[in-house]
């Protein structure tokens, strides 16, 4: 049975979908007023081996996921550039989706837009008022009463009673700290400030509060109630708990049943901090020459709910191990032998399979998971190298590397080991410069292949190739 650690209760839950088959997902995405960094694509590969996971459980997934395109910070450096906000914050969003695509990550099937629901914000925002809930400020801006909702801090495990003095007073901007809560702005009154970036709406000129965007768009694209929210620890409060109180209080209806969060993510065993000269954007990290898909695999190798710490020695280690997998399935792509069998391999594709599951199932435990797979690869690989392996078997392993990969999203099978047309030629190139005995003209293109990527191995069955 797949469980999940729920935020808002603290404990492990069988997770039971509002549909039968039918799953709806809601990642906090990027504010785009900058390139993210790794911390942050640590909880984008979380979503996405979560997404992974649902869906080889056999459920259909809506995944939505919200570009922050209006907010303080991309007001304030689109405005230090002397540029309108759409054109700073569409180059930080074309970005994003080349990283995405880089690590190998699902598309979600819908990315709103803050600056696209401003309608559904402003009807939020006037009920909200209308219930009492929210009240409109000296200033024109109007701002949630946070003392109307009786289960605020929930989500945080917040006592309102314990907090310091002065909580009850307002606060317009976007985040704070855990001990400040304050009334929340939902509507930001227009401020000089701010420049052309406002909206003329019933309730006043301005524009709309950090918070507020991510509830109308979820609601608006998922329902009143959906299954899973998802996002780093960061968000929880305030966030999270802000996106609970105002979307509650204006649907009168539980906001989420499943609130899944990552946890931090270090760099040399220290919090990510420009000063401390150790904050890489995704950029950063590839410019030095490291593999996207070992990036990946890195952040997705720790549990979710545990801190990583990310090194760049560790990027080598989750080089090496994809650099095994891809390796095996060379392997067992060139099993030649027919006609002997190796009895207990229906009985280790069984047990892999379901030794993998296991420790998904358990709140995603991708460490058990991971080691399900490894003791597979140790397996196989000795039935091939005491040539017990035969072709039907392995193409039985080949299968369920596949199905393991639709999770993990890192291993390299190619066009079913078939190369393109200008490599192919070289290797024949190659081959045929052997057979002449003109051996430093053969281990140039040898060299040349390399630098793009592709290994060659002379072995007594001929020479055979691989990805690196």
């Amino acid at each position: 049975m797949l469980t999940f650690h729920n935020t808002l209760t603290r404990k492990n839950e069988p997770f039971k979908p509002l549909k039968a088959k039918s799953v709806g997902v809601y990642s906090c995405g990027p504010t785009v007023y900058n390139y993210p960094h790794i911390g942050n694509y640590r909880a984008y590969v979380f979503v996405d081996l979560l997404k992974r996971y649902i869906l080889y459980k056999g459920y259909k997934v809506k995944h939505v996921m919200n570009i922050t395109d209006v907010d303080d910070k991309t007001i304030r450096d689109s405005q230090k550039e002397g540029i309108s906000l759409k054109e700073f914050c569409s180059r930080y969003e074309k970005a994003f989706f080349e990283d995405l695509e880089s690590l190998n990550i699902l598309p979600a099937d819908k990315y709103p837009r803050a600056t696209e629901y401003i309608n559904e914000m402003v009807a939020m925002a006037k009920s909200l008022m209308e219930k009492g809930l929210a009240y409109k400020g000296e200033d024109g801006s109007i701002y949630y009463n946070i003392r109307k909702f009786r289960d605020y801090g929930k989500l945080a495990n917040i006592d309102l009673n314990k907090l310091k003095a002065g909580a009850s007073g307002r606060v317009k901007k976007d985040e704070y700290a855990k001990d400040d809560v304050q009334d929340f702005a939902l509507w930001k009154a227009y401020d000089a400030a701010d420049g052309d970036v406002f909206w003329n709406t019933e309730i006043g000129k301005g524009r709309p509060g950090w918070h507020i965007e991510c509830s109308a768009m979820s609601i608006k694209n998922l329902g009143k109630t959906f299954d899973i929210h998802c996002g780093g620890i960061d968000l929880i409060f305030p966030h999270h708990q802000n996106e609970i109180a105002q979307s509650e209080g204006y649907t009168g209806k539980k906001f989420v049943n499943y609130w899944l969060h990552n946890e931090w993510l270090l760099v040399n065993g220290q919090k990510m901090s420009k000063s401390l000269g150790n904050f890489y954007t995704l950029r950063d990290v590839l410019s030095k020459g490291y593999s996207p898909i070992a990036v990946r695999y890195l952040l997705l190798s720790t549990h979710y709910g545990q801190q990583l710490n990310f090194t760049f020695e560790g990027i080598d280690a989750a080089k090496a191990s994809i650099d095994r997998l891809n390796e095996l399935v060379r392997k067992l792509r060139d099993v030649k032998i027919t006609n002997k069998k190796s009895v207990l391999l229906k009985n280790e594709i069984s047990a892999a399979e379901k030794a993998f599951e296991a420790a998904m199932d358990n709140d995603l435990n991708i460490s058990e998971a991971l080691a399900a797979v490894f003791e597979l690869v140790k397996g196989i690989n000795h039935h091939i190298d005491s040539g017990t392996l035969n072709k039907s078997s392995a193409a039985a392993v080949l299968k369920l590397l596949k199905k393991f990969d639709s999770v993990l999203g890192v291993i390299d099978f190619g066009s079913e080991g078939k190369l393109g047309r200008d490599v192919q030629k070289l290797i024949d190139q190659r081959e045929s410069l052997r057979k002449e005995k003109r051996f430093a003209e053969a281990d140039k293109i040898r060299a040349q292949l390399l630098q793009r990527g592709i290994q060659l191995d002379d072995t007594p069955e001929g020479v055979r190739w691989k990805k690196v």
